[in-house]
C-alpha cells in the first residue's frame, strides 16, 4: 500500500496535512506547492500563535535558493540592541537565527567544533560550525563566540560565546549579514 493510501482511505480521500506551529507570523497561503513561511512584517512579533502547513516530502530545496532566502534583510523587529563596552551593538538573538534557518534552510545542522580556554582561565572561546544541504550541494561555514569567564548576564560563558559563534556562522552564510554592514556607513 502507498504512503498515506491508508489515510486517505479512513478520512475519505483526503490525507491529512501535518500542522506545525507557526515560526513567523505571516498568513498560511493557500497554493499547490510547499508552503513556506515568511518573515512578519515589521509591526508583528508573535511568534507563538497560528500554525502553518508543514510540507511532508522535497523540503530541500537547491543551495542558490536557500542562500538567497538567508541573505534577505532580516526585520528590524527581530533584531535587538545592547551596549557592550559602551558601544551599542544590533544583533539577531540565537533563537530567532534557529527559527530562520529552520524555516528557510530546513536541512540545515550544526555542531560546537571546539571549546578552548584562554591560557590564563579569563575567556573562553568556540568554534562553532553551520552546515547547509541543498539538493544539489552542501556548504558549511564555521565561526568563533568569545566570552569572558567572569561575565555572567547572560547564562554561563561557555552558553554566551558559543550563541555568538552560532550567529557569526550563520551570517557568514547570509543570514543578517547587512547589520554587520550598516556599522560601516
Amino acid at each position: 500500500m502507498a504512503p498515506g493510501a491508508l489515510a486517505r482511505i479512513l478520512i475519505g480521500g483526503r490525507t491529512p496535512t501535518p500542522l506545525l506551529a507557526r515560526p513567523f507570523a505571516a498568513k498560511a497561503r493557500v497554493s499547490r506547492r510547499s508552503q513556506e513561511p515568511d518573515f512578519p512584517s515589521e509591526d508583528e512579533d508573535n511568534f507563538g500563535g497560528g500554525e502553518v502547513t508543514a510540507p511532508t516530502e522535497g523540503i530541500s530545496k537547491p543551495l542558490a535558493e536557500v542562500l538567497r532566502e538567508l541573505g534577505k534583510r532580516v526585520p528590524e523587529s527581530l533584531v535587538k540592541t545592547r551596549v557592550d563596552d559602551g558601544f551599542t551593538i544590533k544583533y539577531i538573538p540565537w533563537h530567532i537565527v534557529n527559527k530562520i534557518m529552520n524555516a528557510h534552510a530546513p536541512e540545515w545542522s550544526g555542531e560546537v567544533r571546539s571549546i578552548v580556554y584562554s591560557s590564563d582561565g579569563k575567556s573562553v572561546s568556540v568554534v562553532y560550525r553551520v552546515t547547509l544541504h541543498g539538493t544539489d550541494a552542501e556548504i558549511y561555514r564555521e565561526a568563533t563566540g568569545t566570552a569572558s569567564v567572569d561575565d555572567t548576564s547572560y547564562g554561563d560563558p561557555v552558553q554566551k560565546a558559543e550563541a555568538m559563534a552560532f550567529r557569526r556562522a550563520c551570517a557568514r552564510l547570509g543570514l543578517g549579514l547587512h547589520l554587520y554592514h550598516e556599522d560601516m556607513s
